[in-house]
């Protein structure tokens, strides 16, 4: 439904289509996004709780972990559930406010998980080339003061999308071909010139994700360096293995975010929008996904305390038995 409102076309709802031509395999879609989504939220709330409660952890890798297992629970919380709904009850409708609100919420903290591995980034840097000092380096002042500047970098740079966004006047129907409110799925319904929409979220990408992939670079270049000067072929593979869980996260992030940019730009109409739809998805689901699955089988750490509050609660039922 649209209203008037002053000269604006302002719409009080839109409707997400969920995946525009394959709504016959809403249900089918539907499975692995709902098995996905249980193992990101039961996984990063397991290691949210285990990097609470055991000292060992108490550390400014798996604080940075932390992070990252909030952002992800964020950010997949705040497109499946109605995802999910689309797919299972065919309530596609959502306000204007609701849809702003998702977009900033699915924005923020998109780029809060590209900053937070880029910090993951440097704390390996600082662990293998600065060994000795890392403890008086990342102090958990510092800790706290990187993890909220980069909180507050994606909500500045990402409070305009909204504006931009709120200000467009929209007569091109209100039908969204998407699961979630993506800025640009909804700045292209609007009749309105939206070059200002498409400038600034070109500039956000390279100011986030460009910087960030920069940092990480440069961070692993650094440590390429300094293992390869390693006279032992042991200690070589050791510190290589303390990097093997953020190489991965950094691959399940970043290969999906690479897809969907390029093929939104270079693709054309080879791709089909189907395609781009669910690549955006797993785009917000693979990393919160995996990413507790690739920490909890290699760091030797994280592997101990799930062994140890296992073998634990077994022993606690043997006795009880």
């Amino acid at each position: 439904t649209l209203m008037l409102n002053k000269t604006d076309l302002v719409p009080c709802s839109f409707v997400l289509d969920g995946v525009p031509g394959l709504e016959d395999l809403h249900l089918w879609i539907s499975f692995p996004f709902c098995s996905m989504y249980v193992v990101a939220v039961v996984g990063n709330c397991g290691l949210l709780y285990l990097i609470c409660c055991e000292d060992s952890l108490h550390r400014s890798m798996y604080y940075f972990l932390a992070m990252l297992s909030l952002t992800d629970l964020v950010m997949c919380s705040s497109t499946i559930p109605k995802a999910l709904s689309i797919f299972w009850f065919h309530l596609k409708e959502i306000s204007f406010e609701e849809c702003l609100v998702q977009m900033f919420f699915i924005h923020t903290f998109t780029g809060m998980e590209s900053g937070v591995l880029m910090l993951m980034a440097l704390d390996r840097y600082v662990a293998i080339c600065y060994p000795l000092r890392y403890a008086t380096i990342l102090t958990n002042p510092v800790i706290a003061k990187a993890g909220l500047s980069t909180f507050l970098r994606g909500v500045f740079l990402i409070i305009p999308f909204t504006l931009l966004v709120k200000r467009l006047p929209f007569c091109r129907g209100n039908i969204i071909p998407h699961t979630y409110c993506d800025h640009m799925s909804v700045a292209k319904l609007s009749c309105g010139n939206i070059k200002a929409n498409v400038i600034y979220g070109l500039m956000v990408a390279l100011l986030i994700g460009g910087f960030d992939i920069l940092c990480i670079t440069v961070s692993y270049t650094m440590i390429l360096r300094a293992v390869v000067s390693l006279s032992s072929a042991e200690a070589r593979q050791k510190a290589f293995s303390t990097c093997t869980a953020h190489i991965c996260a950094i691959v399940f992030s970043y290969s999906p975010a690479f897809f969907s940019f390029f093929s939104h730009r270079f693709g054309g109409h080879t791709i089909p929008p189907s395609c781009h739809i669910i690549v955006a998805n797993i785009y917000l689901l693979l990393p919160p996904t995996m990413n507790p699955v690739v920490y909890g089988v290699k760091t030797k750490q994280i592997r101990d305390c799930v062994i140890r509050i296992l073998s634990g609660s077994k022993n606690i039922k043997s006795h009880s038995v």
